[in-house]
């Protein structure tokens, strides 16, 4: 059944495209009115938080955003310090969920738990919708941790990766866009600040899909004890020292690093060197963590050297190093979707 366009309380285009920057100016800032004693009034400008970008105000016609969007006039404090979307598992609306139609284009969303990846251009909506209620029936708060998708379920979550800063974020899918074929997902105001581009209005990035499975792993990471970081490691390279020092605690096995939330993912083994690093997998046996050292020997020349370091009850498997955040991405982003892994950035 087509849904006729008024229910998905659309932003018509709402986009952040990436425009020339070469108009961009600073940021205006807000002023209060003093008054002086000979009976004049001086503009002592208020401060501004210093950590974001200086940004032509909305509705100026500058700036990397789309024509009349744009930064909030009072954005909160601290905004980089907002953590990832509260994943759970929950129902998909029905009605959120049917197939509709935009500018003679249908799209029907995804309701099946098969796994999606996908690489475009990600955008950002802010103070033209803020306040607005979302597809999802919620309204839209630009300094949440959210994002707009054509087909992604409502309510679902995904993990949003900067091919161009490296940075990684998990938000909430809530509403609908961007309708536009070159953009893949449009982003909140927060979510685009902490992947790099809230300035730029764009980046390439690569969006995974979060399954229920790996939602579970999730929470299920989050409520572990936090164990004690390890020194013992060593490169699956070289012959093992002490194998009973390794011996694996009974656990669940987790093999996909869609299945780890990036807050839990980088241990503090002393071996490994300073740089970036792609976590491959985690394991509960070092069996198979070797093995799947083994499956990924094919893509040494894109991973780096691959180890196996233990960090409390598990061992994972690392490729690198990389000089910078966006060369570890940008490895991550050209493997292949038959090697099986989702790698996670990291930083030793």
């Amino acid at each position: 059944m087509r849904a006729p366009v008024d229910t998905l309380y659309t932003r018509g285009l709402g986009l952040a495209v990436l425009l020339t920057l070469a108009a961009c100016g600073t940021t205006p800032q807000q002023s209060d009115n003093v008054k002086m004693p000979h009976g004049g009034k001086v503009k002592i400008p208020v401060r501004q938080d210093p950590t974001l970008p200086a940004m032509p105000a909305a509705g100026s016609g500058r700036g990397g955003y789309y024509k009349d969007d744009g930064p909030g006039d009072n954005p909160p404090s601290n905004l980089r310090d907002v953590p990832d979307a509260e994943v759970r598992n929950e129902p998909y609306s029905t009605r959120s969920n049917r197939p509709y139609v935009v500018f003679g284009k249908t799209y029907t969303p995804l309701t099946d738990n098969q796994p999606f990846t996908q690489r475009g251009t990600g955008t950002w909506y802010g103070k033209k919708f803020h306040g607005q209620r979302t597809s999802s029936g919620e309204i839209y708060d630009m300094y949440k941790m959210t994002a707009a998708h054509p087909t992604l379920p409502i309510p679902s979550y995904a993990r949003v990766t900067s091919i161009d800063s490296g940075e990684q974020v998990i938000v909430r899918i809530n509403d609908r866009g961007p309708f536009h074929a070159t953009r893949v997902i449009d982003v909140s105001y927060t979510a685009a600040l902490k992947l790099g581009f809230l300035g730029k209005g764009s980046h390439q990035v690569i969006v995974e899909r979060l399954l229920p499975a790996d939602i579970d792993a999730i929470l299920a990471a989050r409520a572990a004890p936090k164990p004690v970081p390890s020194v013992i490691a060593r490169s699956i390279d070289t012959p093992a020292g002490s194998e009973a020092e390794l011996t694996a605690v009974a656990q669940p096995e987790i093999t996909s690093m869609a299945m780890l939330d990036a807050t839990v993912a980088a241990p503090a083994p002393m071996a490994l060197a300073t740089g970036f690093y792609l976590q491959l997998g985690a394991y509960s046996r070092l069996d198979n963590a070797e093995q799947g050292r083994a499956q990924l020997a094919p893509y040494a020349q894109t991973l780096g050297k691959l180890d196996v370091v233990p960090a409390g009850a598990l061992f994972r498997l690392y490729g690198g190093p990389f000089t910078s955040r966006a060369d570890a991405a940008r490895a991550a982003a050209s493997l292949p979707a038959s090697a099986g892994v989702k790698p996670i950035v990291i930083e030793r």
